[in-house]
């Protein structure tokens, strides 16, 4: 996009890049379930996490064909795979409002599946979280060239990047991620870490719950929600992860050093 910069008292045209952000129409066997707004890519992946962690579907195998064309993606559910299409639209409603919050958030997440993480689980060292946010900042071409997209990291207990998606919207790039391991077999992702490049809200608490996912990171502050469910299912959270420094919210014991 062309662009007047302005600095120092000078001014110049420039051409500067945009994140691109449009719509994506979800359909279920036909029918509408939902509109998002996203960043095109990887739309296979941003349905099958968005419908997996809001406890719609349950396994790879309920999924018969997923096709993904100009803005739309079709989702054909598996003829024995006993989802209920009523069901799909009333809790797209109860997960997207903002009348559900505090206890009733927290029980909310338990009757979607999400179940306390084992407290044997993996362990990490304060080394290798520190090293992190250098390793996804290196791994965001898009964040590189336009300053304005998110992104999540999944990263092993070594610290070494298995898999990263970027978007415009954080839970977006998280639901990318979480599809891709979904579609591929991988879930639960019960010994990795995923590190976020903004704050935590208690959405992306429960999208990584419903992973399986025992650790979240972020470079960014956490909500007091978000606390609160990292303290009820025994999930490890740290926030402002950077500059040589981190806060430990809930489960240090999964941290050495």
């Amino acid at each position: 996009m062309p662009v007047r910069k302005h600095q120092g008292g000078l001014q110049h045209s420039e051409q500067d890049l945009i994140a691109v952000e449009e719509p994506l129409e979800i359909l279920v066997n036909g029918r509408n379930l939902a509109i998002t707004m996203r960043t095109p890519g990887n739309d296979e992946e941003l349905v099958a996490g968005f419908l997996f962690t809001e406890g719609l579907l349950t396994a790879r195998e309920e999924v018969q064909d997923i096709k993904a064309s100009d803005n739309r993606v079709d989702l054909t559910l598996a003829e024995d795979s006993g989802v209920d299409l009523s069901r799909l639209q009333r809790n797209f409603y109860l997960t997207s409002s903002c009348g559900v919050c505090g206890k009733a958030s927290l029980e909310a997440l338990e009757s979607i599946g999400c179940e306390v993480r084992p407290q044997k689980g993996p362990r990490v060292s304060a080394e290798v979280l520190l090293s992190l946010p250098d390793k996804l900042r290196a791994a965001q071409a898009a964040f590189e060239r336009t300053g304005g997209i998110h992104a999540a990291g999944l990263f092993d207990t070594e610290g070494n990047l298995l898999l990263t998606r970027e978007d415009v919207g954080r839970h977006n790039a998280v639901d990318k991620l979480v599809g891709r391991a979904f579609l591929d077999g991988r879930l639960p992702l019960e010994n990795c870490v995923l590190m976020l490049s903004g704050r935590t809200s208690f959405e992306l608490m429960q999208k990584s719950l419903m992973a399986g996912l025992p650790i979240l990171a972020a470079v960014g502050a956490p909500s007091s929600l978000a606390v609160q469910v990292a303290l009820r299912f025994g999930m490890t959270l740290i926030g402002f992860l950077r500059d040589g420094r981190f806060n430990v919210y809930s489960g240090d014991a999964r941290i050495n050093g």
